[in-house]
């Protein structure tokens, strides 16, 4: 198989996937109510997105994860007490800041 025809198949090969995983939500809806998972599904990817990073910066870092469960922590409590998403994100991120560059340097 010559370079062209490897990249044209690559090529194929890359639409074909992209298509089937932006129609099989919709090929799947009645199996799935889709009322549920709207509502469960951006929490669950936060979620997700605040294990990995905070996962990652501590094996970079090389230690325990402190500093990112204390920066969490503080996330959650100012926001279940506060209701202001900008100011608990703004203080979870400034005791991580704090903390990685004074304690655990």
């Amino acid at each position: 198989m010559n370079d062209y025809m490897y990249l044209f198949t690559v090529f194929i090969a890359m639409g074909a996937v992209t298509a089937a995983e932006r129609l099989l939500p919709f090929a799947c809806s009645s199996w799935l109510r889709v009322g549920v998972v709207g509502n469960f599904l951006p929490l669950a990817i936060m979620v997700l997105l605040v294990l990995h990073a905070s996962t990652g910066s501590a094996l970079a870092r090389g230690g325990l994860p402190v500093p990112e469960a204390a920066g969490v922590f503080l996330t959650l409590i100012v926001q279940w007490f506060v209701k202001k998403p900008l100011l608990s994100i703004f203080a979870g991120t400034a005791v991580y800041v704090i903390l990685v560059n004074s304690l655990f340097v």
